[in-house]
């Protein structure tokens, strides 16, 4: 059986020079390779007590979803500014190159739901930064950050270190 890097894609120099980009679209092109990063996440979160998985867009949807859905748990979207219908909350980050905002449902989180935030990779470590925020904001606790992928060296992992975090693969380098 393949191992979970194998199925990972390198693509060197993308988005910029210097950078050895980790494409994860070839693990969702394969059936064993999307069954092995779904079931490895969910392992992560076999034993642990929450209420409700908060994926962000969009990669976050793709392996949050089904990981709700086999373990009966509620999903929750958090999409960029402007593209939910109800009232939302929202939060604004810095990127490499500017600054971003994601949104949340005002009413998606109640008070004290226990959180785990899924998403496809934990790199500068904003994006996952600015759902804790508006999760607390509302009320909910995370529990649990669970990724497929961690960059060490791009700093995030280390910035939520206070958090429980678990990630399946572990790559060095920009």
């Amino acid at each position: 059986m393949k191992n979970l890097k194998d199925y990972i894609r390198n693509i060197p120099d993308f988005p910029e020079k210097g950078v050895l980009f980790r494409d994860i679209t070839t693990v969702l092109q394969d059936k064993d390779g999307l069954h092995l990063a779904i079931n490895s996440m969910q392992d992560n979160l076999k034993d642990l007590d929450f209420d409700v998985i908060v994926g962000a867009e969009s990669r976050g949807f793709l392996f949050g979803m089904p990981i709700a859905y086999n373990m009966q748990k509620a999903f929750v979207p958090v999409r960029k500014k402007g593209k939910l219908p109800y009232k939302t909350i929202e939060q604004s980050y810095d990127l490499e190159y500017g600054q971003a905002t994601l949104e949340i449902h005002e009413d998606s989180i109640k008070q004290g739901d226990r959180v785990v935030i899924v998403d496809d990779l934990i790199a500068t470590g904003g994006t996952i930064e600015a759902i804790i925020k508006m999760v607390e904001r509302l009320g909910g606790k995370v529990v649990k950050v669970c990724c497929l992928i961690d960059l060490p060296e791009l700093g995030g992992s280390k910035k939520l270190s206070k958090y429980n975090i678990s990630t399946v693969i572990s790559y060095n380098g920009k």
